[in-house]
């Protein structure tokens, strides 16, 4: 039997991390600036990540959750008071398309409609109705294609408010920078009259934080720097550092109905484990903190680059979560970073280079990428 691949492989073996490095079967060093696809938050292999896994793996990996399980409520006071969001409940499942999932669930079991607006270019996942609500026909079965969703382009409030108007608008989701959409940013303006609109026509706002939260932007989440307060919160990715892990941030409106929601695994002992020495690690090391400030340094050593260097068109982002706009595939500059340079980076579209490394980059780190990736450009 073979692998059933879903993605073209770049031909590395990499079976050893710590920090922002990794490392292949041949011992080769590399530096990561790709986070896993953003997942990576506190970095690979950090002590005490490694220590909490290892003795919650031996007390006890999972059991059902019809019982207690303290881990959880634990997690969910954590998670409330460093985010803001204490006021908040806390679902938990395995999946950023599980939560996006959850949350359109829960906006139309709320108020019993069924329309979606979206954000033209958004990825919110591969399940049912995340798919459905994610700008990409190519992804969308025929099973999947049931009409739900109308896409709208970001920062068009006007838009969104004749849509909204009609009364029929189950939920609005999006992400306050979009990720596979190229690092697309929403103003104040728009995210600020979107909520009023919702609130309003008796829609529900969800901000999908799933690559955009839980630290990378600098502030805990996106949507902070942007002056709202949605009714859902979708997250995942850096919650568990590489642990499959999900969470609904519920606002305090939506009351529990048995029988609505429900997982298997979701919120299981060792993943609680692996999300509550994510948050130690956030507040001992100060993590949010250093995604704004060397997430700034980095884009203005980007920008500074990028007045030398012709092929770098544009940069933007905020925090450790940048795109790098050229004027050639990055497809070759990914493969160039990888095979010559030993470097990591993500992708979105043709031409753009996506940055998600771990929240504990340093200056010196982010130096060192600047050298790489100079070199690769110098040479096309």
């Amino acid at each position: 039997m073979e692998l059933f691949n879903v993605y073209p492989l770049f031909d590395v073996n990499i079976v050893k991390g710590r920090g922002c490095k990794v490392w292949d079967d041949k011992g080769q060093e590399y530096l990561d600036l790709y986070g896993g696809h953003a997942v990576i938050s506190i970095g690979h292999c950090h002590p005490h990540y490694v220590e909490m896994l290892t003795a919650q793996l031996g007390k006890l990996p999972f059991y059902s959750n019809s019982v207690i399980n303290n881990l959880q409520r634990e997690l969910a006071q954590r998670l409330g008071s460093i985010s803001g969001y204490d006021d908040y409940q806390l679902f938990l499942i395995n999946s950023g398309a599980e939560a996006n999932e959850n949350c359109l669930k829960l906006a139309s079991f709320y108020n019993g409609r069924k329309r979606i607006l979206a954000v033209a270019k958004s990825f919110h996942g591969r399940t049912s109705l995340a798919v459905e609500a994610t700008d990409n026909p190519k992804i969308i079965a025929p099973v999947n294609d049931n009409n739900h969703v109308t896409f709208l382009p970001m920062n068009d409030l006007e838009a969104w408010e004749q849509e909204l108007a009609k009364g029929d608008v189950c939920a609005c989701i999006l992400e306050c920078i979009q990720g596979v959409g190229g690092i697309n940013m929403a103003t104040p303006e728009f995210a600020q009259g979107l909520q009023a609109a919702c609130k309003q026509y008796g829609a529900v706002l969800i901000c999908d934080e799933i690559q955009c939260g839980y630290g990378r932007s600098g502030r805990f989440f996106a949507h902070q720097w942007l002056g709202i307060r949605p009714d859902l919160i979708s997250v995942a990715k850096g919650i568990g550092n590489g642990f499959p892990m999900a969470g609904v941030l519920i606002s305090p409106r939506f009351r529990p109905v048995y029988g609505q929601l429900g997982t298997t695994f979701g919120g299981n002992h060792l993943a609680c484990a692996a999300a509550l020495a994510v948050l130690d690690v956030f507040e001992e090391e100060h993590l949010v903190e250093n995604a704004r400030e060397t997430g700034e340094y980095l884009i203005a050593r980007l920008r500074e680059l990028q007045l030398t260097q012709p092929h770098i068109l544009e940069v933007r982002g905020r925090g450790l979560m940048i795109g790098i706009v050229l004027d050639v595939p990055q497809k070759d500059v990914r493969a160039k970073l990888i095979y010559n340079e030993h470097c990591f980076t993500g992708s979105a579209s043709t031409n753009m280079l996506r940055v998600l490394p771990p929240l504990c980059l340093t200056k010196t780190e982010a130096d060192d990428f600047i050298n790489r990736l100079n070199n690769v450009l110098s040479d096309l």
